[in-house]
């Protein structure tokens, strides 16, 4: 997939949203109950399962082959009312269908596009508009309790403090998703212009430089853009040598400024680190070194960039993975020349901006739409794909074509786990034949370390079936450098009574953060100014600032 991981669990501000869900939605006025009552009420069963998803440009769930599979091994009839897997378009889709009151009986979705916060779980729990799981698991999900067994923190992650799943998570133990800001650049340029990777901010002024006045792709022209991407991901590689910087350009999708100092929840912003690193990247910018299309791309335009036809033009870039601005297995093998560049060291040291690529919240939810039967079968279904045989079917595609079975000497990608399955890498015509016979990243309820450690993957990186090898290297340096500053947000569980509160502040917060970050670097404002700092010190405050920081410093607390 082309896309950079994402964690979205979108804290939307959903007390607004809420009530107009408990006014027309079945049962809406009541608590849902779990365990304890066995109060909840279900809709009627129909013979038809509705299920609101996301899916991509070349598949239609309808009659993809794995949906006309599972219809006939479960005996139902699936109708799918979908949505993108663009993030802002899928989070509105979500919303206003649930608004309207007449949403389906199921929601599954896809964790990197957009999925249920905890804060919404327990609301919509609270308002009988989804349906406990627990009991439903344990009558109708035997690999889901096995799982769980043996990843206890994957079954921690789905139960609410009420002691209901509200919903399912996927857990997806993805080593280089876990760092998602990593820097590629251009050997082939560095080579051009007798240079070695840099391994300060100062060496990556110098290289730039040298990329934007030295021609390195050789064709006579000034068309190099010497450093460019995604805010989210450029961002916080250039500030960390300065100050950790958790993600970037969050817009109060997850708490991306907040850090954890000795057991205080942190405000990174705040400090004068912030400030160092914002000159820092704002001299890039000044220079002509860093793009400022770098505040605006999204993932067509830099993949466009990438691509461009003729000779290269970008020489560095910081996404999870080349795949996302440069298509790999061009003919003319540019991908090849893009190759990791560790962190750089600086003031702050050398830290990666580290997040857990399996995040509280909920990817699949029934509502009080499905019926007892209905929500049974559902049940049976994702239970069906966390077995490893059937996981491959669902999110790979057929046996023999998406992927195989290993062989003796087959050599799995973490060397110290046995060989589970070897998968194919598709491209092109092949890639796109095989769209609509999988589900893709909607299957992926349990990536486990063995799961992903267990896929063969050929030794040579630059091979497109050797991809997961390439992105596995070019991890081991930023999961060395982990930093002691990490925030743990997603594990945890946001009262009900302040989860609306927090929705506000978070937004403000981190939208006013993204906002000041690129006026700060584009020079809108003055970064050397200090009353310019003031002002912007002054604005966090304004927003909400020490109520952000409290609701997350007493969750926190509260799990110690």
């Amino acid at each position: 997939m082309r896309s950079h991981t994402r964690i979205a669990t979108a804290m939307v501000a959903v007390g607004g949203l809420a009530l107009t869900i408990a006014a027309c939605a079945p049962g809406g006025g009541g608590g849902g109950g779990g365990d304890d009552d066995g109060a909840f009420q279900g809709g009627e069963d129909d013979g038809v399962i509705t299920i609101f998803s996301q899916q991509g440009v070349d598949s239609d769930l309808d009659t993809n082959e794995l949906t006309l599979l599972l219809e006939e091994e479960f005996d139902v009839d699936l109708q799918f009312e979908t949505t993108t897997w663009d993030a802002a378009s899928a989070a509105e889709a979500r919303q206003i269908t649930l608004a309207s009151g007449d949403y389906p009986d199921a929601f599954l979705l896809i964790p990197w596009v957009n999925q249920f916060t905890q804060a919404e779980l327990l609301k919509l729990g609270e308002q009988g508009v989804i349906r406990p799981l627990n009991d439903l698991i344990a009558d109708n999900a035997p690999n889901l309790q096995a799982a769980w067994e043996t990843t206890p923190e994957w079954e921690a992650l789905s139960t609410a403090p009420d002691g209901n799943v509200w919903g399912l998570p996927q857990w997806n133990d993805c080593f280089h998703c876990t760092y998602p800001s990593k820097l590629w650049m251009n050997t082939a340029w560095l080579e051009a212009v007798g240079l070695e990777q840099p391994t300060t901010p100062e060496e990556l002024r110098e290289v730039l430089t040298a990329f934007k006045n030295e021609d390195p792709n050789g064709n006579g022209q000034a068309d190099e853009i010497p450093m460019s991407g995604f805010n989210s991901a450029v961002m916080p590689y250039l500030m960390n040598p300065f100050v950790y910087m958790p993600t970037g350009s969050t817009g109060g999708v997850v708490p991306g400024s907040l850090a954890l100092h000795d057991g205080t929840v942190t405000l990174q912003p705040t400090l004068d680190g912030w400030r160092e690193g914002l000159q820092y990247v704002h001299s890039l910018h000044d220079e002509g070194l860093l793009d400022g299309s770098t505040f605006t791309n999204n993932q067509d335009a830099i993949l466009a960039m990438g691509d461009q036809a003729g000779d290269p033009i970008l020489g560095s870039t910081v996404v999870g993975h080349p795949g996302v601005f440069v298509t790999i297995g061009q003919d003319d093998e540019r991908d090849k020349d893009y190759d990791p560049v560790p962190p750089l060291t600086g003031p702050n040291g050398s830290p990666a901006s580290e997040l857990l690529s399996s995040v509280g919240g909920a990817t699949f939810v029934i509502t009080n739409k499905a019926g007892d039967e209905e929500a049974a079968k559902l049940t049976q279904i994702i239970d069906w794909m966390i077995d490893f045989d059937n996981h491959y079917r669902a999110e790979f595609g057929e046996e023999g074509t998406a992927w195989d079975y290993p062989g003796p000497d087959d050599v799995a990608l973490d060397e110290t786990m046995e060989p589970l399955v070897v998968r194919y890498r598709l491209s092109g015509a092949e890639a796109t034949e095989n769209a609509n016979v999988a589900w893709g990243p909607l299957a992926q309820y349990y990536g486990s370390a063995e799961f992903r450690g267990g896929q063969v993957v050929p030794e040579d990186i630059y091979d497109l079936a050797g991809y997961e090898r390439r992105l596995q290297e070019a991890t081991v340096p930023y999961a060395e450098n982990s930093p002691a500053e990490v925030f743990p947000y997603w594990n945890l569980w946001i009262p009900e009574d302040q989860s609306s509160d927090l929705a506000t502040a978070q937004t403000n917060i981190e939208n006013l953060v993204l906002q000041a970050n690129a006026e700060f670097v584009t020079g809108v404002r003055d970064i050397d100014d200090d009353a310019a700092w003031q002002e912007f010190q002054d604005q966090l405050v304004a927003n909400g600032a020490e109520q952000y920081v409290q609701i997350y410093q007493d969750a926190w607390d509260a799990t110690q």
